[in-house]
């Protein structure tokens, strides 16, 4: 079961030297605040999970607790933030792959044929079925974790540029104009979590594996990646790191563990940024499937989005349909000439991480809701303390993103406000296509997000011999 589509190497090699240059040393703490944001984000979403056990997850909570529209302007929001955060990462790919030739290699390779390649990739990932999907992230998860682990632990054994220190966690290096923008890089290294939910029909026990494995998934990464940031400071010592980041931020954690750990390991630690981000390609891929799949068989999206592959059982047609997007978006950016990693990576990657941050936020203000409606056995902690304040950090975090989002993207004011406004038409455009389908197809109306009817007990998928 994938627990975060976004891979701990892409965020912390492709992603954190930027949180340090914008937060600073306090980087690290924006990673722990957005983990305890989602820790109790997570305390009403499992507790949902437990009663609303639709294929759709966000949408399919949201529909519940705050109607039909609601639900389908989510539906909507999701599929396009998700696909946002999985196509912006072509560009990472392609500037990560290009790096990592120049430096084992000594070739110039450019990064549209290196992104169209992991596009046709990941397409064939999915394609598989999400068996062999799992089993790739298996191993790339545990390599890419791993040389991280090496890193940190060769700064701790020498004591870093400077001796060991605590500053990042003082209030006044976390309280700072720039930990709003660190804010965002933190929120969208989270990603994915939610996967555990959505994946549902895939596993085993749900009512006790889902709750356990989402709270697990997200107090673990808020620690290791808080840690590993913290360790990457100590490398090159409070005093200059940023200065460090901001002169090479593609090579930051590279000259850390070379200078820590060996040459050797900055040459797996190229080769496994290519493949992390491959892996969170294909997290994000199948994410995406399987949302189409649910909204198909809702009969929102086209029917023909809901077909299952005979032999592997993917929704191979969804899977295609994600590809031929990703295909004219990588294409477009690199015939404008532009950046992959500060323009395909961080625009499209901006309305994505938005979208998704807004989804948590309606979801938590659903649960409420949806508990006052129902009759159940649930705790008020469950179903109205945790909810309502995670719907509180949420929306104060939202805010402060936004608030700052030119330093996130590095974009025009113009550019800026379309790449926002993505995420409040798309959810206005599902409310509309609501509307519309309560005149015209009031059975598809009536039946988006109603609960499925119970199966008789049989053998959980996969273990028949």
């Amino acid at each position: 079961m994938v627990v975060s589509a976004a891979a701990p190497l892409t965020v912390m090699a492709g992603v954190a030297p930027i949180a340090i240059v914008l937060g600073g040393i306090g980087a690290p703490a924006a990673y722990l605040l957005a983990g305890i944001t989602l820790t109790v984000f997570a305390v009403g979403f499992t507790t949902m999970s437990r009663h609303v056990r639709g294929g759709g997850a966000f949408y399919a909570y949201i529909a519940q607790g705050l109607g039909t529209p609601a639900g389908i302007g989510a539906a909507l929001l999701a599929v396009v933030a998700y696909n946002g955060m999985g196509i912006g990462l072509y560009g990472l790919l392609g500037s990560a792959g290009a790096d990592a030739a120049l430096a084992l290699w000594g070739v110039d390779v450019p990064w549209p044929p290196l992104a169209l390649a992991g596009l046709l990739l990941v397409w064939y990932g999915g394609h598989r079925s999400i068996d062999f999907g799992a089993k790739v992230l298996g191993v790339l998860l545990v390599a890419e974790t791993g040389i991280l682990v090496l890193l940190a632990g060769g700064v701790l054994l020498r004591g870093g540029a400077d001796g060991l220190s605590a500053a990042s966690l003082a209030p006044g290096n976390v309280l700072v104009p720039g930990t709003a923008a660190v804010l965002a890089f933190a929120f969208i290294a989270f990603t994915g979590f939610e996967s555990t939910v959505i994946y549902r029909r895939e596993a085993r026990d749900p009512e006790r594996t889902i709750p356990r494995a989402t709270c697990i998934a997200v107090c673990f990464l808020a620690v290791f990646y808080a840690f590993v940031v913290w360790a990457v400071i100590q490398a090159f010592g409070d005093a200059r790191v940023v200065a460090a980041a901001a002169d090479d931020p593609g090579g930051l954690f590279f000259s850390a563990i070379t200078t820590y750990v060996g040459a050797w390991a900055a040459h797996l630690m190229h080769v496994f940024i290519v493949t992390s981000v491959i892996a969170s390609l294909l997290a994000f891929h199948n994410a995406v499937n399987r949302y189409c799949l649910a909204l198909a068989e809702e009969g929102v999206l086209p029917a023909r989005l809901a077909a299952v592959h005979p032999r592997y059982g993917s929704p191979y047609v969804a899977g295609a349909a994600q590809t031929a997007l990703g295909l004219v978006v990588v294409l477009a950016f690199a015939l404008a000439g532009a950046d992959p990693y500060t323009q395909l990576l961080l625009w499209v990657n901006t309305p994505g991480g938005i979208g998704v941050m807004v989804l948590q936020l309606l979801a938590s203000i659903a649960v409420p809701c949806y508990f006052r409606r129902v009759p159940h056995t649930e705790g008020v902690v469950r179903t109205l303390v945790a909810p309502v304040t995670a719907a509180v950090l949420l929306t104060a975090a939202t805010g402060l993103v936004v608030s700052r989002i030119d330093a996130f993207t590095g974009a025009s004011a113009a550019v800026n406000t379309v790449l926002v406004a993505v995420v409040p038409g798309v959810f206005l455009l599902g409310v509309l296509l609501a509307l519309r389908l309560r005149r015209g197809r009031p059975e598809v109306y009536t039946r988006f997000a109603v609960e499925p009817a119970p199966t008789a007990p049989g053998p959980h998928p996969g273990t028949e011999r």
